[in-house]
């Protein structure tokens, strides 16, 4: 299939990327060998310091949060595929400072087999290393199996968050709670009514009918199970709310985040009038929008759908979420 994409070599898409990141951002960080896409506030830091890693395919994240008040080193794979592990080992090498280190990975197999050997060998050899999982996806696993759920766009949240309590000076320990209790109150659900193409083949990940919408759709255009008639967007909205709030069990009187996340080739109007609808959906139901993110953070290539996702807020965690932060994609 001819891809109808501005590249050169497949090939070479990742590596070309991230050069034009670094060029674009040369105050914030760099890029060095074994893609490892580093903050330049990291050679002074004196805290803990936060590290991650997942596949390309998927900007701005998770490399374009790299800078100072998120992320000190991201580890990039090829398009939708893991880093390798010695990668990562190196990345933690470079991040210790001595304060210890939070490692955050999303819950992919590939992902997880590569972060899981790291902390192995991090262990053996000496390294302080907190691991943090995230595995919120309501489509792929009820909260009684949260090992089995995917993560999709609530890790970037969670790194401002970590990023900001590593700016402030907290320990590795209390880093680590923080990060745990985020990653445990939250929640999010994708729906797609186009699958994307895969950038180096131009092969589709899935096909749906142009009367169709799939609830549940995964970061890499896996199926979801929830196959259905296209809804309209305030319809669309309300369905996806409500599987976010059974989730988490929201109750009236409670503070939460919502972040509607554009999927590759969902419009900034669209995201919006879906906002729209969830706040006014929430507002009646007496749950109180403390914190909001509408944009595309976390993509799918050209994928025509969106992520929603719900997070409980705490004075502490909105503190953080307000922090000053410096990166490619979000600035403070």
């Amino acid at each position: 299939m001819t891809l109808k994409k501005f590249i050169n070599k497949p090939e070479n898409i990742t590596t070309e990327l991230l050069e034009g990141l670094a060029l674009a951002n040369p105050a914030i960080l760099e890029v060095r060998p074994n893609n490892l896409v580093v903050n330049k506030g990291l050679e002074t830091a004196n805290r803990v310091t936060i590290v991650t890693l997942g596949g390309s395919g998927h900007e701005p994240a998770l490399e374009g949060f790299v800078g100072e008040g998120m992320v000190d080193v991201a580890v990039v794979g090829d398009i939708f595929a893991a880093p390798g592990h010695k990668a990562v080992f190196e990345a933690l090498q470079l991040a210790d400072k001595g304060k210890g280190i939070l490692l955050v990975v999303l819950n992919h197999a590939g992902d997880m087999m590569t972060g899981t050997r790291t902390l192995e060998e991090a262990h053996k050899a000496g390294l302080k290393v907190s691991l943090v999982v995230t595995q919120e996806d309501v489509a792929y696993a009820p909260r009684c199996e949260a090992d089995r759920r995917r993560g999709l766009v609530g890790c970037v949240p969670l790194y401002k968050i970590v990023g900001a309590a590593a700016a402030q000076g907290k320990s590795l320990h209390e880093i680590t709670a923080i990060a745990q209790d985020f990653a445990d109150n939250m929640a999010t659900i994708a729906v797609a009514c186009k699958t994307a193409t895969h950038p180096q083949n131009g092969s589709a990940f899935a096909v749906l009918g142009t009367d169709e919408m799939e609830v549940g759709m995964g970061q890499h255009g896996e199926g979801g199970g929830g196959r259905q008639k296209k809804k309209n967007a305030d319809e669309t909205a309300i369905l996806m709310s409500d599987l976010l709030i059974d989730d988490l069990n929201l109750c009236a009187g409670e503070e939460i985040m919502v972040i509607v996340n554009g999927a590759g080739s969902t419009t900034i109007m669209e995201m919006l009038i879906i906002f729209r609808r969830v706040h006014k959906y929430l507002d009646a139901k007496g749950i109180k929008i403390v914190a909001n993110w509408v944009e595309e953070v976390l993509t799918v290539q050209e994928q025509a759908g969106f992520q929603l996702f719900f997070a409980r807020m705490n004075a502490q965690n909105l503190w953080y979420w307000n922090a000053p932060a410096r990166t490619p994609y979000l600035v403070r």
